[in-house]
């Protein structure tokens, strides 16, 4: 599985841990809905500095969605 599939999958599981729709995530995170859906597709790439925004509104360290089979704890 690709770094990029790995942060997809995480970045869904994290987000659905917190209880936040693809909209309420991208509203928090300052970027469209239609980003983090592509970001959850494996459609587009994203930057440390997304990744690190993510994280911070998920609450949980920025390394998380990059482990390959990373559990969503929080």
């Amino acid at each position: 599985m690709s770094l990029r599939d790995v942060f997809a999958r995480n970045l869904r599981r994290y987000r659905l841990a917190a209880q936040l729709s693809q909209e309420a995530l991208a509203h928090e995170a300052g970027v469209d809905r239609t980003y983090i859906s592509a970001l959850e597709r494996s459609g587009y790439s994203a930057s440390i500095d997304m990744i690190e925004r993510l994280a911070a509104v998920l609450a949980i360290d920025p390394h998380l969605l990059l482990e390959r089979g990373g559990r969503a704890k929080r």
